[in-house]
């Protein structure tokens, strides 16, 4: 017996699951002190673009900012050097080639001081976020 996969489904499954990760990760940060904004910014020919909003159609909401990494996130301080990450949430933890490279842009030139790769991890029946630092190697 042959079983078809519904490809469409699965896909809208796994963005929705995505955007849900996405908010535990914000929320996550927000409660360990962490200021945290979507950024909105992208890398096309090793120059720093705005990410334009995608037109989803007629009734739905628009796609906002779809930069990568995910977040910005710094935390208050007095002195005048902040420390500014990046927060990537990826569900498995894995980044693409194309993802570590524009990380590796990131932190060589200096937009970031490190950046998170957020992964889902559970304890139990409970969602736990694990923080792992991309690693410029």
């Amino acid at each position: 017996m042959e079983v078809k996969r519904d490809f469409k489904k699965q896909g809208k499954l796994n963005r929705a699951s995505g955007a849900r990760f996405e908010l535990v990760v914000r929320k996550d940060l927000e409660e360990r002190g962490w200021i945290v904004d979507k950024w909105t910014n992208n890398i096309v020919d090793k120059k720093l673009v705005k990410v334009k909003n995608k037109w989803t159609g007629p009734g739905r909401p628009m796609m906002l900012g779809a930069g990568f990494p995910d977040f910005v996130a710094f935390r208050p301080c007095d002195s005048i050097n902040v420390k500014v990450i990046g927060v990537e949430a990826k569900i498995n933890g894995y980044l693409k080639l194309e993802e570590k490279e524009k990380c590796k842009w990131y932190l060589d030139n200096h937009i970031f001081s490190r950046i998170l790769i957020a992964k889902k991890t559970k304890q139990g029946r409970r969602i736990v976020v694990e923080y792992n630092e991309f690693n410029n190697k």
